[in-house]
């Protein structure tokens, strides 16, 4: 079952955690994350972004980067900002937004649980995101971004985080600059087994977001391990960081797509090319109110999207849960067959937006020269997350998109 450990946390001092604490490494570019940072020199994206403190010519993969995210994680601990937990702690992270609450675990996961199929996955990864957080955690000693967990809610732990949140004050709590609200507890050690024997009741965990970071501390992994004749199981590269929320509590948003052209087709062409195998009208709704509808914004108008039921009878023959999602049947009955798009992965005609912006930022996308057209969709449920791990099945890419974030710099496990 599920090993899910305690650890010593290398974290900001309380009066600077909002200044340390920064976005996700991989939610911004390097003049977003330059930025972020021109004024805030004890911000996080120095070590998970260093590039931004080296000449723009440098490659981002460049062994220069690495080395200065391992000089910055050092200056910081140097200066006394970050500071090491004496104790293996388990630390209680909780994210607000617009009335909407999780509170999650963090801790250090098995590494042998995620090759194992323990801890679940649902999306494929590409190599070269791989090897950026692999060379990231080999050269800073660190797991310095954090990966999202999700697990069928356990009451007993609920019933354990609920008592610390009340009891316990927190040692971090501040609202960001986007208005997300952040606060981490330390929990007592005496709570350390009790936690401990509760996962291990827990058949599975599931990854929800940061497949990239998961992937990369196995490889990590695998590195320390062949380079150390002396390996028992038990060093602490063998873990990794994440926060694990249960179910109940994540909050998936859809994760929406912009076409740059028709494939040649004039509007009045694709419509009705489009019009075979969906009902299409104009509508004051910019987003879908169910599954198997899509919003599109196109010409300045919104219309949705329905799927006809000769569209509806086909997929009901799928064996497969990820082929009948609503990205799936987007990709298999539009993109693919009106527009040429035959892999959202490579294909330059198509790019994402997470639900997040809004579908003001799809309008005023579209609304460019380069952008013809914008679907939106109705947001995956965590239960076909779950559904589709369970089976071994991969999504599509860019299905989900989970919010509120996580921020970096705000809890670090050493290795």
């Amino acid at each position: 079952m599920a090993v899910v450990k305690p650890f010593k946390a290398l974290r900001p001092q309380k009066e600077i955690a909002h200044l340390v604490a920064s976005v996700p490494y991989d939610v911004v570019n390097r003049e977003e994350a330059k930025e972020l940072v021109e004024d805030n020199p004890d911000s996080f994206l120095r070590v998970t972004r260093a590039e931004i403190e080296l000449p723009e010519t440098t490659d981002v993969y460049a062994p220069e980067v690495y080395k200065k995210a391992n000089e910055n994680l050092r200056e910081l601990q140097k200066e006394g900002k970050l500071i090491l937990d004496a104790e293996e702690h388990y630390y209680l992270y909780r994210l607000e937004m617009n009335g909407h609450s999780q509170i999650g675990i963090a801790a250090a996961f098995s590494v042998d649980d995620y090759d194992n199929n323990i801890i679940l996955k649902h999306e494929n990864t590409r190599k070269i995101k791989e090897d950026d957080r692999t060379n990231h955690i080999i050269t800073t000693n660190a797991h310095t971004g954090t990966v999202f967990l999700t697990y069928k809610t356990v009451p007993a732990i609920n019933n354990i985080v609920n008592k610390a949140v009340l009891e316990i004050e927190p040692v971090y709590d501040f609202t960001a600059s986007d208005g997300i609200k952040h606060s981490v507890w330390i929990l007592p050690e005496e709570q350390n087994k009790i936690l401990q024997d509760e996962f291990a009741k827990v058949k599975n965990l599931y990854i929800a977001d940061g497949h990239h970071r998961a992937a990369s501390a196995g490889r990590a992994r695998k590195l320390k391990m062949d380079a150390n004749p002396l390996h028992t199981g038990a060093e602490s590269y063998n873990y990794f960081l994440a926060v694990i929320f249960p179910a109940d509590q994540v909050k998936i948003l859809p994760y929406n797509r912009i076409i740059y052209n028709l494939n040649g087709l004039t509007e009045e062409e694709f419509l009705k090319e489009i019009s075979e195998k969906f009902t299409v009208e104009k509508s004051d709704l910019k987003e879908p109110s169910q599954k198997r509808s899509f919003g599109m914004y196109l010409d300045g108008s919104w219309y949705i999207l329905n799927i006809k039921d000769s569209v509806n009878a086909s997929l009901s023959l799928s064996s497969s849960i990820s082929g009948v999602l609503d990205v799936s049947i987007l990709q298999d009955f539009l993109l693919n067959p009106v527009l040429g798009i035959e892999d959202q992965r490579t294909s330059q005609n198509i790019d994402f937006i997470g639900g997040i912006r809004g579908t003001k930022e799809l309008e005023k996308l579209v609304n460019r020269d380069d952008v013809s057209a914008a679907f939106t969709f109705y947001p995956v449920s965590v239960e076909e997350l779950m559904k589709i791990s369970d089976a071994g099945e991969i999504m599509p890419p860019k299905s989900t998109w989970f919010e509120p974030k996580l921020r970096d710099g705000l809890l670090i496990l050493l290795i």
